[in-house]
Protein backbone atom coordinates (compact mmCIF):
# COMPACT_ATOMS: atom_id res chain seq x y z
CA UNK A 1 0.00 0.00 0.00
CA UNK A 2 3.38 2.44 0.89
CA UNK A 3 4.21 1.85 -2.33
CA UNK A 4 1.38 1.87 -4.53
CA UNK A 5 -0.22 5.35 -2.89
CA UNK A 6 3.39 6.48 -2.18
CA UNK A 7 2.72 7.67 1.33
CA UNK A 8 5.57 7.46 4.49
CA UNK A 9 3.35 5.02 6.48
CA UNK A 10 0.19 3.39 7.64
CA UNK A 11 -1.05 3.01 10.94
CA UNK A 12 -4.53 1.50 12.03
CA UNK A 13 -7.14 4.51 12.51
CA UNK A 14 -7.63 3.81 16.36
CA UNK A 15 -3.95 4.81 17.39
CA UNK A 16 -4.24 8.00 16.07
CA UNK A 17 -4.54 10.28 19.05
CA UNK A 18 -1.47 7.43 20.66
CA UNK A 19 0.72 8.44 17.24
CA UNK A 20 0.58 12.00 17.44
CA UNK A 21 1.40 12.55 21.05
CA UNK A 22 4.03 10.58 20.31
CA UNK A 23 5.22 13.18 17.32
CA UNK A 24 4.91 15.89 19.61
CA UNK A 25 6.78 14.79 22.30
CA UNK A 26 9.57 14.09 20.20
CA UNK A 27 8.24 17.16 18.13
CA UNK A 28 7.63 20.03 20.34
CA UNK A 29 7.61 22.75 18.00
CA UNK A 30 5.51 21.19 14.96
CA UNK A 31 2.21 21.89 13.99
CA UNK A 32 -0.75 19.50 12.62
CA UNK A 33 -2.58 20.37 9.79
CA UNK A 34 -5.83 19.40 9.73
CA UNK A 35 -8.69 20.00 6.99
CA UNK A 36 -11.13 21.14 9.74
CA UNK A 37 -11.46 22.10 13.17
CA UNK A 38 -14.14 19.35 14.04
CA UNK A 39 -11.33 16.88 12.74
CA UNK A 40 -9.19 17.84 15.74
CA UNK A 41 -7.85 14.74 17.53
CA UNK A 42 -8.48 14.36 21.91
CA UNK A 43 -4.75 15.03 23.01
CA UNK A 44 -5.59 15.44 26.53
CA UNK A 45 -2.59 14.29 27.90
CA UNK A 46 -0.10 16.11 26.67
CA UNK A 47 0.42 18.37 30.00
CA UNK A 48 3.65 20.07 28.86
CA UNK A 49 1.77 22.46 26.29
CA UNK A 50 1.02 25.74 27.67
CA UNK A 51 -1.91 26.96 28.37
CA UNK A 52 -3.80 28.39 25.20
CA UNK A 53 -1.37 27.04 22.52
CA UNK A 54 -3.07 25.75 19.71
CA UNK A 55 -0.87 22.75 17.95
CA UNK A 56 -3.33 22.89 14.87
CA UNK A 57 -3.82 24.92 11.92
CA UNK A 58 -6.79 24.34 10.22
CA UNK A 59 -6.23 27.09 7.45
CA UNK A 60 -3.32 26.07 5.20
CA UNK A 61 -3.91 22.08 4.83
CA UNK A 62 -6.97 22.21 2.15
CA UNK A 63 -5.01 24.72 -0.14
CA UNK A 64 -1.88 22.67 -0.14
CA UNK A 65 -3.64 19.51 -0.96
CA UNK A 66 -6.18 21.26 -3.56
CA UNK A 67 -2.57 22.55 -4.86
CA UNK A 68 -0.89 19.16 -5.29
CA UNK A 69 -3.84 17.64 -6.76
CA UNK A 70 -3.96 19.94 -10.30
CA UNK A 71 -0.51 18.65 -11.78
CA UNK A 72 -1.05 15.70 -12.28
CA UNK A 73 1.55 12.83 -12.14
CA UNK A 74 2.25 10.23 -14.75
CA UNK A 75 0.18 7.24 -12.88
CA UNK A 76 -2.40 10.52 -12.37
CA UNK A 77 -2.50 10.71 -16.19
CA UNK A 78 -2.23 7.10 -16.95
CA UNK A 79 -5.62 6.31 -15.08
CA UNK A 80 -7.79 8.66 -16.59
CA UNK A 81 -6.02 8.27 -20.01
CA UNK A 82 -7.61 4.76 -19.78
CA UNK A 83 -11.27 6.39 -18.13
CA UNK A 84 -11.06 7.84 -21.36
CA UNK A 85 -10.67 4.79 -23.40
CA UNK A 86 -13.69 2.52 -21.87
CA UNK A 87 -15.93 6.33 -22.31
CA UNK A 88 -15.15 5.97 -25.66
CA UNK A 89 -15.96 2.33 -26.13
CA UNK A 90 -19.30 3.38 -24.75
CA UNK A 91 -19.71 5.89 -26.74
CA UNK A 92 -19.27 3.98 -29.43
CA UNK A 93 -21.61 1.92 -28.95
CA UNK A 94 -24.00 3.94 -28.21
CA UNK A 95 -23.97 4.88 -31.67
CA UNK A 96 -23.83 1.84 -33.19
CA UNK A 97 -27.10 0.60 -31.46
CA UNK A 98 -28.71 4.40 -31.61
CA UNK A 99 -31.42 3.95 -34.32
CA UNK A 100 -32.55 0.85 -32.83
CA UNK A 101 -33.54 3.03 -29.81
CA UNK A 102 -36.85 4.43 -28.72
CA UNK A 103 -36.24 6.29 -25.41
CA UNK A 104 -33.07 7.95 -23.89
CA UNK A 105 -33.34 5.31 -21.40
CA UNK A 106 -32.03 2.90 -23.63
CA UNK A 107 -28.86 5.36 -24.43
CA UNK A 108 -28.45 5.51 -20.80
CA UNK A 109 -28.58 2.05 -20.40
CA UNK A 110 -25.92 1.14 -23.15
CA UNK A 111 -23.38 3.72 -21.98
CA UNK A 112 -23.77 1.84 -18.65
CA UNK A 113 -23.50 -2.09 -19.69
CA UNK A 114 -20.71 -1.44 -21.71
CA UNK A 115 -18.19 0.43 -18.66
CA UNK A 116 -19.40 -2.15 -16.82
CA UNK A 117 -18.25 -5.04 -18.83
CA UNK A 118 -14.67 -3.23 -19.45
CA UNK A 119 -14.54 -3.25 -15.46
CA UNK A 120 -15.72 0.27 -14.82
CA UNK A 121 -17.84 0.13 -12.39
CA UNK A 122 -18.57 3.70 -11.38
CA UNK A 123 -19.80 6.57 -13.59
CA UNK A 124 -17.92 10.15 -12.76
CA UNK A 125 -21.45 12.16 -13.27
CA UNK A 126 -24.92 11.16 -13.59
CA UNK A 127 -25.48 10.40 -17.59
CA UNK A 128 -26.69 13.32 -19.18
CA UNK A 129 -28.95 11.56 -22.40
CA UNK A 130 -30.98 14.34 -23.76
CA UNK A 131 -32.92 14.28 -27.17
CA UNK A 132 -34.32 17.03 -28.93
CA UNK A 133 -34.92 20.21 -26.67
CA UNK A 134 -34.30 18.39 -23.68
CA UNK A 135 -30.28 19.45 -25.17
CA UNK A 136 -30.65 22.57 -23.99
CA UNK A 137 -31.33 21.94 -20.56
CA UNK A 138 -28.17 21.98 -19.21
CA UNK A 139 -28.52 19.71 -16.25
CA UNK A 140 -31.24 17.42 -17.55
CA UNK A 141 -30.66 13.81 -16.08
CA UNK A 142 -34.49 12.54 -16.77
CA UNK A 143 -33.37 10.21 -19.66
CA UNK A 144 -36.45 8.85 -19.95
CA UNK A 145 -38.55 10.79 -22.98
CA UNK A 146 -39.27 9.14 -26.38
CA UNK A 147 -36.73 9.63 -29.46
CA UNK A 148 -39.55 9.84 -32.06
CA UNK A 149 -39.51 12.93 -33.86
CA UNK A 150 -36.49 14.44 -32.11
CA UNK A 151 -33.04 15.42 -34.56
CA UNK A 152 -30.37 15.20 -31.96
CA UNK A 153 -29.28 13.77 -28.83
CA UNK A 154 -26.51 15.68 -26.61
CA UNK A 155 -24.84 12.47 -24.68
CA UNK A 156 -22.66 14.01 -21.75
CA UNK A 157 -21.13 10.56 -20.01
CA UNK A 158 -17.92 9.11 -18.49
CA UNK A 159 -16.51 6.37 -16.02
CA UNK A 160 -14.21 6.32 -13.38
CA UNK A 161 -11.15 4.63 -13.63
CA UNK A 162 -9.71 3.52 -9.98
CA UNK A 163 -11.23 7.23 -8.73
CA UNK A 164 -10.10 9.08 -11.59
CA UNK A 165 -12.48 10.81 -13.92
CA UNK A 166 -13.77 11.09 -17.62
CA UNK A 167 -16.09 13.83 -18.73
CA UNK A 168 -17.11 13.46 -22.59
CA UNK A 169 -19.96 15.19 -24.54
CA UNK A 170 -20.53 14.03 -28.06
CA UNK A 171 -24.09 15.51 -29.80
CA UNK A 172 -25.32 13.69 -32.90
CA UNK A 173 -28.07 13.16 -34.95
CA UNK A 174 -30.30 10.16 -34.12
CA UNK A 175 -30.99 9.53 -37.89
CA UNK A 176 -27.18 9.79 -38.70
CA UNK A 177 -27.50 12.67 -40.94
CA UNK A 178 -27.94 16.11 -39.79
CA UNK A 179 -30.38 18.75 -40.13
CA UNK A 180 -29.48 21.74 -42.33
CA UNK A 181 -29.85 24.03 -38.89
CA UNK A 182 -28.58 21.29 -36.65
CA UNK A 183 -25.33 20.80 -38.78
CA UNK A 184 -24.42 24.52 -38.75
CA UNK A 185 -25.39 24.94 -35.07
CA UNK A 186 -22.71 21.89 -34.43
CA UNK A 187 -19.90 23.51 -37.31
CA UNK A 188 -19.50 26.54 -34.93
CA UNK A 189 -19.50 24.63 -31.59
CA UNK A 190 -16.73 22.17 -33.11
CA UNK A 191 -15.20 25.59 -34.46
CA UNK A 192 -15.82 26.87 -31.02
CA UNK A 193 -13.84 23.72 -29.18
CA UNK A 194 -11.40 23.75 -32.19
CA UNK A 195 -10.07 27.24 -31.85
CA UNK A 196 -9.70 26.51 -27.85
CA UNK A 197 -8.27 23.56 -27.81
CA UNK A 198 -5.32 24.64 -30.30
CA UNK A 199 -4.79 27.07 -28.04
CA UNK A 200 -3.60 25.67 -24.71
CA UNK A 201 0.07 25.28 -23.62
CA UNK A 202 1.40 26.25 -20.44
CA UNK A 203 1.07 29.79 -19.55
CA UNK A 204 -2.36 30.12 -21.50
CA UNK A 205 -5.01 31.85 -19.64
CA UNK A 206 -8.60 30.16 -19.31
CA UNK A 207 -10.58 33.15 -18.90
CA UNK A 208 -9.10 34.39 -22.95
CA UNK A 209 -9.82 31.14 -24.07
CA UNK A 210 -13.33 31.20 -22.64
CA UNK A 211 -13.38 35.09 -24.46
CA UNK A 212 -12.40 33.65 -27.58
CA UNK A 213 -15.18 30.97 -27.93
CA UNK A 214 -17.81 33.24 -26.92
CA UNK A 215 -16.37 36.07 -30.02
CA UNK A 216 -16.26 32.60 -32.24
CA UNK A 217 -19.93 31.97 -31.07
CA UNK A 218 -20.86 35.64 -31.63
CA UNK A 219 -19.48 35.84 -34.91
CA UNK A 220 -21.52 31.99 -36.04
CA UNK A 221 -24.93 33.17 -34.99
CA UNK A 222 -24.29 36.48 -36.97
CA UNK A 223 -23.45 34.54 -40.15
CA UNK A 224 -26.53 32.42 -39.51
CA UNK A 225 -28.64 35.37 -38.80
CA UNK A 226 -30.04 34.47 -35.31
CA UNK A 227 -27.93 37.67 -33.93
CA UNK A 228 -28.24 41.14 -35.94
CA UNK A 229 -27.96 44.81 -35.26
CA UNK A 230 -24.96 46.02 -33.51
CA UNK A 231 -21.25 45.13 -33.74
CA UNK A 232 -19.82 41.96 -32.52
CA UNK A 233 -18.25 44.08 -29.66
CA UNK A 234 -21.37 45.59 -28.22
CA UNK A 235 -23.23 41.78 -28.28
CA UNK A 236 -19.82 40.61 -26.55
CA UNK A 237 -20.39 43.33 -23.80
CA UNK A 238 -23.89 43.32 -23.56
CA UNK A 239 -23.17 39.77 -22.97
CA UNK A 240 -26.49 38.84 -25.40
CA UNK A 241 -23.89 35.91 -26.43
CA UNK A 242 -24.82 34.13 -22.94
CA UNK A 243 -28.51 33.48 -24.23
CA UNK A 244 -26.94 30.78 -26.51
CA UNK A 245 -23.95 29.99 -24.33
CA UNK A 246 -24.50 30.13 -20.75
CA UNK A 247 -22.07 28.10 -18.77
CA UNK A 248 -18.02 27.71 -18.50
CA UNK A 249 -15.96 26.44 -20.85
CA UNK A 250 -14.36 23.66 -18.88
CA UNK A 251 -12.82 22.61 -15.47
CA UNK A 252 -9.94 20.87 -13.66
CA UNK A 253 -10.49 17.26 -13.75
CA UNK A 254 -8.50 14.40 -11.70
CA UNK A 255 -10.39 12.89 -8.26
CA UNK A 256 -13.36 14.66 -8.99
CA UNK A 257 -15.10 15.58 -12.50
CA UNK A 258 -15.15 19.00 -11.02
CA UNK A 259 -11.89 18.98 -9.06
CA UNK A 260 -10.05 20.92 -7.32
CA UNK A 261 -8.17 24.01 -8.39
CA UNK A 262 -5.02 25.34 -6.74
CA UNK A 263 -6.04 28.65 -7.76
CA UNK A 264 -9.53 30.15 -9.05
CA UNK A 265 -11.76 27.86 -11.09
CA UNK A 266 -11.55 27.69 -15.00
CA UNK A 267 -14.47 30.32 -15.67
CA UNK A 268 -16.44 27.77 -14.00
CA UNK A 269 -18.41 29.01 -10.55
CA UNK A 270 -18.45 27.07 -7.06
CA UNK A 271 -21.01 25.06 -8.40
CA UNK A 272 -24.05 23.03 -6.65
CA UNK A 273 -22.82 19.55 -6.34
CA UNK A 274 -25.58 17.98 -8.29
CA UNK A 275 -24.43 20.20 -11.19
CA UNK A 276 -22.29 19.11 -13.72
CA UNK A 277 -21.99 21.83 -16.90
CA UNK A 278 -19.46 24.55 -15.75
CA UNK A 279 -21.43 27.82 -14.34
CA UNK A 280 -20.45 31.06 -15.01
CA UNK A 281 -19.37 33.53 -12.26
CA UNK A 282 -21.03 36.99 -12.06
CA UNK A 283 -18.90 39.86 -13.14
CA UNK A 284 -17.12 36.99 -15.26
CA UNK A 285 -16.18 39.60 -18.39
CA UNK A 286 -14.32 41.65 -15.82
CA UNK A 287 -12.68 38.70 -14.22
CA UNK A 288 -8.92 39.02 -14.89
CA UNK A 289 -7.13 35.21 -13.99
CA UNK A 290 -3.92 35.80 -12.67
CA UNK A 291 -2.21 32.14 -13.30
CA UNK A 292 -1.95 30.60 -16.48
CA UNK A 293 -2.65 26.94 -17.37
CA UNK A 294 1.06 24.73 -15.93
CA UNK A 295 2.41 21.33 -17.36
CA UNK A 296 0.69 18.32 -16.29
CA UNK A 297 -2.79 19.96 -15.75
CA UNK A 298 -6.11 18.01 -16.98
CA UNK A 299 -9.23 20.67 -18.25
CA UNK A 300 -12.31 19.80 -20.22
CA UNK A 301 -12.94 22.03 -22.75
CA UNK A 302 -16.85 22.13 -23.50
CA UNK A 303 -18.01 25.09 -25.57
CA UNK A 304 -21.82 24.38 -26.46
CA UNK A 305 -24.76 26.18 -27.81
CA UNK A 306 -28.53 26.31 -26.90
CA UNK A 307 -31.87 27.39 -28.06
CA UNK A 308 -33.68 27.01 -24.58
CA UNK A 309 -37.12 28.61 -25.19
CA UNK A 310 -37.86 29.10 -21.52
CA UNK A 311 -34.06 30.86 -21.11
CA UNK A 312 -34.58 33.52 -24.39
CA UNK A 313 -38.39 33.88 -23.51
CA UNK A 314 -38.04 34.71 -19.72
CA UNK A 315 -34.80 36.49 -19.62
CA UNK A 316 -33.39 37.81 -22.98
CA UNK A 317 -36.10 38.51 -25.43
CA UNK A 318 -38.09 40.79 -22.86
CA UNK A 319 -34.88 42.54 -22.05
CA UNK A 320 -34.27 45.99 -24.27
CA UNK A 321 -30.87 44.94 -24.04
CA UNK A 322 -30.71 41.80 -25.14
CA UNK A 323 -34.03 41.48 -27.79
CA UNK A 324 -32.08 43.98 -30.11
CA UNK A 325 -30.06 41.69 -31.23
CA UNK A 326 -31.80 38.46 -31.74
CA UNK A 327 -33.73 37.91 -34.67
CA UNK A 328 -37.04 36.54 -33.57
CA UNK A 329 -37.97 35.03 -37.17
CA UNK A 330 -34.51 33.08 -37.66
CA UNK A 331 -34.38 31.97 -34.12
CA UNK A 332 -37.91 29.69 -35.01
CA UNK A 333 -36.09 28.04 -37.50
CA UNK A 334 -33.17 26.64 -34.34
CA UNK A 335 -35.52 26.27 -31.79
CA UNK A 336 -35.78 22.18 -32.59
CA UNK A 337 -32.25 21.48 -32.97
CA UNK A 338 -31.93 22.32 -28.58
CA UNK A 339 -28.87 22.56 -27.98
CA UNK A 340 -25.15 21.31 -28.82
CA UNK A 341 -21.88 20.73 -26.71
CA UNK A 342 -19.04 19.05 -27.25
CA UNK A 343 -16.40 17.97 -24.64
CA UNK A 344 -13.12 16.68 -24.96
CA UNK A 345 -10.13 15.79 -21.90
CA UNK A 346 -6.88 17.93 -22.61
CA UNK A 347 -3.67 17.20 -20.79
CA UNK A 348 -1.30 20.31 -20.51
CA UNK A 349 2.12 19.08 -21.90
CA UNK A 350 5.16 20.81 -21.92
CA UNK A 351 5.18 22.27 -25.51
CA UNK A 352 0.79 22.47 -25.65
CA UNK A 353 -1.59 19.79 -25.41
CA UNK A 354 -2.42 16.23 -25.95
CA UNK A 355 -6.71 15.13 -26.18
CA UNK A 356 -6.91 12.01 -23.62
CA UNK A 357 -10.29 11.66 -25.48
CA UNK A 358 -11.11 9.13 -27.78
CA UNK A 359 -14.98 9.58 -28.40
CA UNK A 360 -16.12 9.47 -31.96
CA UNK A 361 -16.47 12.70 -33.76
CA UNK A 362 -17.30 14.06 -36.45
CA UNK A 363 -17.78 12.25 -40.04
CA UNK A 364 -16.23 9.23 -37.61
CA UNK A 365 -19.35 9.77 -35.12
CA UNK A 366 -21.85 9.83 -38.46
CA UNK A 367 -20.17 6.32 -40.03
CA UNK A 368 -20.90 4.31 -36.78
CA UNK A 369 -24.49 5.70 -36.53
CA UNK A 370 -24.85 4.34 -39.79
CA UNK A 371 -23.02 1.25 -39.54
CA UNK A 372 -20.34 1.73 -41.96
CA UNK A 373 -17.82 1.41 -39.39
CA UNK A 374 -18.26 -1.41 -36.74
CA UNK A 375 -14.76 -1.09 -35.04
CA UNK A 376 -15.16 -2.16 -31.48
CA UNK A 377 -11.89 -2.68 -30.25
CA UNK A 378 -10.62 -1.36 -26.82
CA UNK A 379 -7.47 -0.11 -26.33
CA UNK A 380 -5.93 -0.89 -23.43
CA UNK A 381 -2.78 1.00 -21.87
CA UNK A 382 -0.07 -0.19 -19.26
CA UNK A 383 -2.85 1.04 -16.69
CA UNK A 384 -4.80 -2.07 -16.78
CA UNK A 385 -1.39 -4.28 -16.52
CA UNK A 386 -0.57 -2.24 -13.32
CA UNK A 387 -4.08 -2.91 -11.83
CA UNK A 388 -4.56 -6.56 -12.85
CA UNK A 389 -1.31 -7.95 -13.36
CA UNK A 390 -2.60 -8.76 -16.80
CA UNK A 391 -3.95 -7.83 -19.96
CA UNK A 392 -7.90 -8.53 -20.44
Amino acid sequence: MCCRYDVDAVRLSTSINDDIKSYINSNKNSKIYVLRPDQKPNLWGLRYLQPGKDLFDTRRLRSAMDYARVRKCPHEIRLIRHANVVTASAHRAVLRALRSFDNEAQIQATFLSTCVANDAKHQAYEIIAASGENASILHYIKNNESLKGKQLVCLDAGCEWDCYASDVTRTFPISGSWSAEAKEIHDLVQEMQSACIERIRPGARFRDLYVLAHQIAIKGLFRLGILHGGTESEIFQAGTSMAFFPHGLGHHLGLEVHDVSGYEPLMSSKVHESWHVPQVEEGQWASQSRHGLEEGMVITVEPGIYFSEYALSHVFLPSPIHSKYICRDVLQRYLPVGGVRIEDDILVTADGYENLTRAPKGEEMLRIIRGEDTDSRLEEPDVVQERYGRKN
